[in-house]
């Protein structure tokens, strides 16, 4: 099935030119387009669509607030974050309020496409420049928080091949293209990654192995 697309920019050409990229992509289905972030959260309640592609520097509403409103009234729609700006307070935000991605708006239309994709299904799709940003948040906390605790059942030497190219921000076709897998046995082993991690998604994933000293 394909998946259903609401893109979200103040900017109407930007809104109309990426319709226009992705309504000829056969996994996408653009079922609107919204200025605001108020229009945004109105028109998910109406149109129900898998991802919000949401812009976060908009009038009336700006896409941190209509994230937040989103999880908690629209728990069914993923918010991809698409921005022109990565900046620490803005890539924190987002990732607070509820997005389960950021990607920059210089993004090629394939690896959006695969963003897109990997959101419906719920997985975290992270720019590398802001997996780079986590990990090094991670890196500076304070020496004194306690330690994680070891894995029940440790990770294979191919689970950190791949949970080490997830924190870099890679999706599974370009994992499974690096280490030369198919694309269903790299997610296979993403899943695995999380169980045992104990995490939901791949940006967990990523700060729990950063936490023990994994990469």
């Amino acid at each position: 099935m394909s998946v259903r697309v609401l893109i979200v920019d103040d900017q109407a050409l930007f809104r109309e030119a990426l319709a226009t990229l992705l309504e000829v992509q056969p996994e996408i289905e653009v079922v609107g387009e919204a200025g605001d972030g108020e229009q945004a959260v109105r028109l998910c309640a109406e149109l129900r669509p898998d991802v919000a592609l949401m812009d976060l520097r908009m009038p009336v509403l700006d896409g941190i607030a209509a994230t937040t409103r989103l999880r908690a009234e629209q728990p069914g729609v993923r918010v991809l974050a698409l921005t022109t700006f990565d900046d620490d307070a803005d890539v924190f935000a987002a990732l607070r309020a509820g997005a389960v991605g950021y990607l920059l708006k210089d993004v090629s239309s394939t690896r959006l496409v695969e963003a897109l994709v990997a959101a419906k299904r719920g997985e975290s799709v992270l720019q590398p420049s802001v997996a780079a940003k986590l990990v090094a948040r991670v890196a500076r906390l304070p020496a004194e928080t306690p330690p994680a605790q070891p894995l029940t059942t440790p990770l294979s030497d191919r689970e950190l091949e791949v949970v080490r190219l997830l924190a870099d921000g890679h999706s599974n076709r370009e994992i499974a293209k690096t280490l030369f897998l198919a694309e269903g046995t790299v997610k296979n082993l993403v899943t695995s990654v999380l169980a045992k991690l104990q995490v939901r998604d791949r940006t967990q994933a990523a700060l729990r192995a950063r936490e023990l000293g994994l990469f």
